[in-house]
């Protein structure tokens, strides 16, 4: 059945703008760039941005996993994100947070010591 993740889609009616960000975010160009879709490899998953949706906040949360989540928090709202959650450590050293980017969507982060990438299928 549900083998695991494999992509996160994030609305983005100026694609242009988002792609630039989203660049800008990921240190790297999309390994697909098209007028319907963009789509950024991360980590071995996929970081997709689609024009013909509608941005938001609510809905389904993905996590992206980060080395330091204080670091990548900071660097997120230098480069535009605003605060939409605040760090906070949810047990056994696991840290979550979240940031809404300039387009209008929810971008989650975590910091989990304990992720085994290894597990990855």
């Amino acid at each position: 059945m549900l083998l695991g993740l494999r992509t996160a889609i994030y609305p983005a009616p100026d694609l242009a703008a988002a792609k630039r960000w989203y660049t800008e975010v990921l240190g790297q160009a999309p390994y697909f760039d098209e007028p319907f879709y963009v789509g950024f490899a991360v980590g071995g998953f996929e970081l997709g941005l689609l024009p013909s949706a509608q941005p938001g906040t609510a809905g389904p949360q993905p996590l992206w996993g980060v080395a330091d989540i204080t670091a990548a928090h900071a660097r997120l709202l230098e480069l535009g994100a605003t605060a939409l959650e605040p760090i906070v450590e949810v047990g056994e050293g696991i840290k979550v947070a979240a940031v809404q980017d300039p387009f209008g969507n929810r971008l989650g982060l975590i910091e989990n010591p304990h992720f085994d990438v290894r597990a990855v299928r």
